[in-house]
Formats: C-alpha cells, sequence, structure tokens
C-alpha cells in the first residue's frame, strides 16, 4: 500500500528578531492564511561578541513582551506552534530563562495555558576538554587548533544547535519553543522536518523566512509565509501590499553566506545551485530544485567570548578649519602625544594599554577605500581605551583629556577648543569582550549538547 503523501506545512516569519516590533494585523493575516508554525529568531552574533561574554541582552523587555504578546494570543486562538531561537540575544541559558519568563507574564495578563520547553545550549569548558582530548573539536577557518586554554577563557560558550532539539521538544508536547542558540534556518525548518518533508526545500525556505519581510520589496511592512511541500516551496509576504519578486527571494541567499549557493548546517549542506526562482503572481514566488546532501558527520559549531580587558570612551568634534585641512596629520600627532604623555604620567609601556582614535566624517568606516577627497566641514572624534582594568583604562583617557580638547597642529599659533560630547568627557563602558571559538564538535546525537526542560516536567 503506497504511503500518504506528506502535506505542505505553512511557516509564518514575523520578524528577523524577537524584539523588532510588527503590525498585529500581518499575523491575523498569516493564521488567516493557513499557518501551521510561527517561528522567529531571537539573537545574532551580529552586535559583536558582548552580548555572549556578559550575557545581556540586546533588546529591551518591553518589545520582547510586545512580540510575545502578539504570537502567543495569536498561536493559542490557532493552536499552533511558536518557536523562538537564539533567546537572549546570544542563546545563553540565563537568556531562555529571561525570554521564558517574560513569557510567563504575558501568558498570565492574557489567561493562557501553553506548555512551553526551553532547550539550553550553554557548554562547559570541562565537558568541552574532553571532547578536545578525543579529538572530537575541529576549527573553521581562518583559526587553528583549540586550546584548553581558550575554553577555560570564555565566559560563556553556546552551542548552535540545529533542528533535532527543537523537534524533540515539539514532540514532548510543546506548544511553545524557547530554544538557546541555534542556528538562523533550524527555527524556521524545525517543524516541516518533523512532519517529513524533503530536506532541500524545507533548509531552503527556512534561509528564505530567516529575516522575516527582507526578502520582499517593503521589509519594513511586516513578515512572510512559506508554503512547504514536497516539490518546492512558495513565498508570501503577509502585507498584502507588499511583493516578492524571484531577485528578491533568490537574492537573500547572498546574505550571511560565503557561497550564495551552498548553506552548511549541523546535518549536512543546503544546494541551491539547481533552484528555480518563478513568479506565481505579482506578489508570489515559486521555488523548486533545492537539495540537501547530508554530511558524514554531524556537527554543531561553538561560539565563545571572553574579556580582553576594560574600555573608556571619550568623545569630542573638530570644526576647525586648519586641523581639517590636514586632519590625518593632526591624529597621528594626537597617537604620539596620547602614547608620550601617558607613558610620562602613568609609567605605562605601549604593551600595558590600547587605544583606537577613530574620525567619523573622515574614513572611520572605509578607511583607505574611501573614494571621496578633500577636507570635512567637521569630524567626531572618538578616542577607546583598553587596559587591564576600568581604572587604568580611564586614566589613560583622562590623560588625553586635554589633547582632546585643545591639541593644535604644529602650524596654528593659537589652541582650539573642541566640543567634548558629554561631561564628563569619559565614558567607563565596562569589560570588553572578544570573540574566540570558530570551531565545530562532532556529535554522534544531534540532541546530546543540549538539555531540554518542560514547564511541566522539569526533568523532561
Amino acid at each position: 500500500m503506497d504511503s500518504q503523501p506528506v502535506k505542505p506545512v505553512r511557516v509564518l516569519s514575523p520578524s528577523g528578531m524577537l524584539g523588532a516590533g510588527w503590525d498585529h494585523a500581518t499575523i491575523e493575516r498569516g493564521l488567516e492564511l493557513g499557518a501551521d508554525v510561527i517561528s522567529i529568531d531571537a539573537g545574532s552574533t551580529d552586535s559583536g561578541p558582548y552580548y555572549l561574554g556578559s550575557a545581556t541582552p540586546k533588546t529591551t523587555a518591553k518589545a520582547v513582551a510586545r512580540d510575545l504578546r502578539s504570537l502567543l494570543t495569536a498561536a493559542s486562538s490557532a493552536g499552533i506552534p511558536v518557536i523562538v531561537g537564539s533567546c537572549g540575544t546570544s542563546g545563553t541559558d540565563s537568556g531562555v530563562d529571561w525570554v521564558a519568563g517574560i513569557a510567563a507574564e504575558v501568558m498570565a495578563q492574557e489567561g493562557l495555558n501553553l506548555k512551553v520547553a526551553r532547550i539550553y545550549s550553554e557548554q562547559s569548558a570541562a565537558r568541552l576538554k574532553e571532547h578536545l582530548d578525543a579529538g572530537r573539536i575541529h576549527p573553521l577557518p581562518p583559526l587553528g587548533p583549540l586550546r584548553a586554554e581558550t575554553l577555560e577563557s570564555c565566559t560563556h560558550i553556546v552551542g548552535a544547535m540545529g533542528h533535532e532539539p527543537i523537534v524533540a521538544a515539539l514532540r514532548a508536547g510543546a506548544q511553545v519553543v524557547l530554544a538557546g542558540r541555534a542556528t538562523d534556518t533550524a527555527v524556521a525548518a524545525a517543524y516541516p522536518l518533523m512532519k517529513g518533508l524533503p530536506a532541500g526545500p524545507a533548509w531552503h525556505a527556512a534561509k528564505i523566512v530567516e529575516c522575516g519581510g527582507q526578502c520582499t520589496g517593503n521589509p519594513r511592512a511586516g513578515g512572510v509565509l512559506a508554503t512547504i511541500d514536497a516539490d518546492g516551496f512558495t513565498i508570501e509576504p503577509l502585507d498584502p501590499e507588499v511583493s516578492c519578486t524571484p531577485i528578491s527571494v533568490a537574492a537573500h541567499m547572498l546574505y550571511e553566506t560565503a557561497n550564495p549557493f551552498e548553506m552548511r548546517e549541523p546535518d549536512g549542506t543546503l544546494d541551491v545551485r539547481d533552484a528555480r526562482y518563478t513568479a506565481v503572481d505579482d506578489r508570489i514566488v515559486r521555488v523548486e530544485g533545492s537539495r540537501f546532501h547530508v554530511a558524514d558527520q554531524y556537527t554543531i559549531k561553538l561560539e565563545g567570548a571572553r574579556i580582553t580587558g576594560y574600555e573608556t570612551m571619550s568623545f569630542t568634534a573638530i570644526r576647525d578649519p586648519l586641523i581639517l585641512a590636514d586632519l590625518d596629520a593632526w591624529a597621528d600627532l594626537m597617537r604620539t602625544m596620547i602614547k608620550h604623555r601617558v607613558g610620562q604620567t602613568l609609567e605605562l609601556a605601549d604593551d600595558e594599554y590600547a587605544f583606537d582614535l577613530r574620525l567619523y566624517g573622515h574614513n572611520a568606516v572605509l578607511g583607505d577605500l574611501e573614494p571621496e577627497t578633500g577636507p570635512p566641514r567637521e569630524v567626531g572624534v572618538m578616542l577607546l581605551v583598553n587596559a587591564p582594568d576600568q581604572a587604568t583604562a580611564t586614566a589613560i583617557a583622562k590623560v588625553a583629556n586635554p589633547l582632546m580638547l585643545h591639541l593644535p597642529t604644529p602650524a596654528m599659533d593659537y589652541l582650539p577648543s573642541l566640543a567634548f560630547a558629554s561631561s564628563p568627557a569619559e565614558v567607563e563602558r565596562g569589560a570588553a569582550y572578544e570573540f574566540v571559538l570558530n570551531h565545530v564538535v562532532d556529535c554522534d546525537d544531534p540532541t546530546s549538547l543540549f538539555r531540554i526542560e518542560m514547564a511541566e516536567d522539569a526533568d523532561v
């Protein structure tokens, strides 16, 4: 007897980021179109290592609560699950608990009774050292072999889960899945894969919808609905006034990928070389031909951050035309004078601290690639000091304070007065972090590095 054909699955993606906000009417439209699941990412490494290193969310609690209220009430009324990945920006255990706490408050206020699963992705250095000793951890370019001391130096380490832990939580009865660090695509691919749809269309659709409406002609207007079937998928904007085109959909494979035709996931590689993008009408796009190649070895990518020192920032602005006429020479003089004064006053060697002098309005973004020439009208000068402790960083910035206010060029016969942006001029930024892990760990069990807890049974 032939097996029954797999039913299509409709994935509603409201936005690229929980806390970004949207018009709730677009969520209602997604339900009207038959959404089977709502998926949304809540984190990223885009904003740098601070959020992982300090386990601090980038978004504010009120914005997360607003968005969760929209999603949870909609999902409850429709009887469909909600999946949130990389909770708390970096996906640390505290980030998952933070989002879970907000969700609990929203559900209590709205009278909702939904079964919540928390999936924790944080890793201990001790456990990872066992994998390292067993030869199961490998570097990704450009990093080299991992050292145990690097693991020990991290304040937080997470593993980027694939779809399997999310599927396990859904099969255990979760109506709301709050996951730690996950690949952006796993969040949207999990439900269709669980329902038996082919990996090629499921992973490709997940990649296209990971940022909500970014694959449309108006990313500000709301999210999208992906309908995935056995042969491919379609993408439809949730705002009826917005359109997708074959180009806008295909272009998203250029986003955050080293290769626009391939994308690696823990269990294999999405291959879209033979994908065909066709306009169904003036709003909807159909995609077919996506393939997925299962890897010989299942791997989980590790992300870790450690403290690199403490920072103090100072910011001033230049309007003096004589300085602006040869700004690079003035900046070189500033760097030389700061080193001289710090050595003279604080008796610090050059290798005992670091600082960055950045000229906003003059090559601060493009550097030597800047095509424009000629002096700018005004420039902001940012001094960012890094030292082993906060007091030293601030002391260095204070030593630089008179220079940031009055440093003349050699040709000037007066002291210029520059404009500090704040009083006090020195702003202590606290600990600074850097990413130090770009490695994968071999796993025989896709769920072995992750812990699932259900709200009704913490032992699950």
